[in-house]
């Protein structure tokens, strides 16, 4: 798309914007402040809610935030009445230290669920990380480090985006999320800003968009978090208004979903212990619905994420993964293919069965299999339902990862 720069630099591009980030050890603290921004949020749906969703939560009911803290190595979850006190405490710090009203700070946090917040701890990384307060590129990605847990690089993306007026804004954005990431919202944290004029109910609908085709459409292991947060700001710096005649900018909205997507995809591809990018695609199905339904199930299961890691053309996982999904499936004639950056190969078309034993197509399906990068490319020719998710697969370091995650 045209009209979309990709900008470096992450946060650092948007004016009227500090942020931060400090570590020690496990504990980490990242602070944004963007002094009175309009703002609004998606948060996960698991019934076991953490402290800093609730808190946050109220917090967003003004619409207005000027700062968030973010912490890992904690995530204050299953703490009872404590985990909330913990969170007015460090929200207190906060609005001390940068004068800011309490009821305009989000905190949000990530980590071991069920421990009691190290208050002391995270309060001096969290001092340090107030003294480094900055708008350059190396505080963006300092921000972007010190919420990563078993993430193994930080995750930071920046557009411009020319609207239809002519007229130009910018996003930006940054997320954590490696392991404990299932596709109902929001499968991560994630912090997005943008320089744009847009009243906290339009960002509301507009991030609500976004996360559907993006964080909600990607899966490393099917466990939901708690802590799940994505919150987008607008602090207005370039007075430009988004929202006109009560509609917002088509412009905007494909890059706050361009932005979202890569946020998601580096989430997928940075999945605890993975090896191999995986992406679904389904077209033809009978609905949206059904195309998602479709695409999350083939990225969600076991069986295929492992047939992934071991190179392994077994399509009959696919299929019988689209089969379990809900949606409607006629075998007859559906269209299976597996590809790489190279190389596409029909493994079912129309319903035939192209790739087995010693055919051309599966020994081109086994070299497709052992890409870092593979596709699944479904169509369903049951109507004109698409839709596109993003996974790993699942290795043996996955496992060691999760079998060691709490000593």
């Amino acid at each position: 798309m045209e009209f979309i720069k990709n900008l470096n630099g992450g946060f650092s591009v948007i004016e009227n914007l500090k942020v931060s980030g400090a570590r020690e050890g496990k504990f980490g603290v990242t602070i944004i402040y963007s002094p009175n921004s309009t703002a609004s949020a998606v948060f996960t749906s698991n019934k076991v809610v953490a402290a800093p969703v609730k808190y946050t939560k109220n917090v967003l009911k003004k619409g207005i935030i000027s700062a968030v803290f973010v912490n890992s190595g904690n995530a204050n979850c299953f703490t009872g009445k404590k985990g909330f006190k913990d969170c007015e405490t460090l929200v207190e710090l906060v609005s001390n230290d940068l004068k800011v009203p309490k009821d305009e700070i989000a905190i949000s946090s990530t980590g071991v669920i069920g421990r009691e917040m190290p208050i002391d701890i995270i309060s001096k990384v969290a001092y340090e990380s107030f003294s480094k307060l900055g708008n350059q590129p190396e505080n963006s990605l300092a921000a972007a480090k010190a919420i990563m847990t078993t993430d193994t690089f930080p995750k930071e993306c920046a557009v411009e985006v020319t609207l239809t007026s002519g007229e130009k804004v910018k996003i930006a954005g940054i997320t954590k999320g490696s392991g404990m990431i299932a596709p109902n919202m929001g499968t991560m944290l994630s912090f997005i800003v943008t320089d744009a004029v847009i009243p906290s109910d339009e960002i509301k609908k507009a991030l609500k968009k976004s996360a559907d085709i993006s964080f909600n459409m990607i899966v490393v292991d099917g466990d939901e978090s708690t802590n799940d947060t994505c919150l987008m700001m607008a602090n207005g710096a370039s007075n430009v208004e988004v929202v006109k005649d009560s509609e917002l900018d088509p412009n905007f909205q494909e890059a706050l979903n361009y932005l979202c997507i890569d946020l998601a995809k580096k989430m997928a591809r940075d999945g605890e212990g993975a090896t191999k990018f995986i992406e679904a695609n389904v077209c033809g199905a009978k609905n949206e619905n059904d195309a998602k339904l479709a695409a999350k199930s083939i990225i969600s299961s076991s069986l295929f994420k492992s047939a992934v890691f071991g190179g392994d053309p077994n399509w009959g996982r696919i299929v019988s993964a689209i089969g379990y999904s809900g949606c409607d499936l006629n075998p007859d004639i559906v269209t299976i293919a597996i590809a790489n950056d190279a190389d596409e190969v029909d493994l079912v078309r129309d319903g035939e069965i192209l790739a087995f034993e010693d055919t051309p197509n599966l020994k081109r399906a086994e070299k497709v299999m052992q890409s870092e990068n593979v596709k699944v490319n479904i169509e369903m020719n049951l109507g004109d339902g698409e839709a596109t998710a993003w996974g790993c697969d699942l290795t043996y370091d996955y496992v060691k990862i999760n079998a060691e995650y709490t000593t």
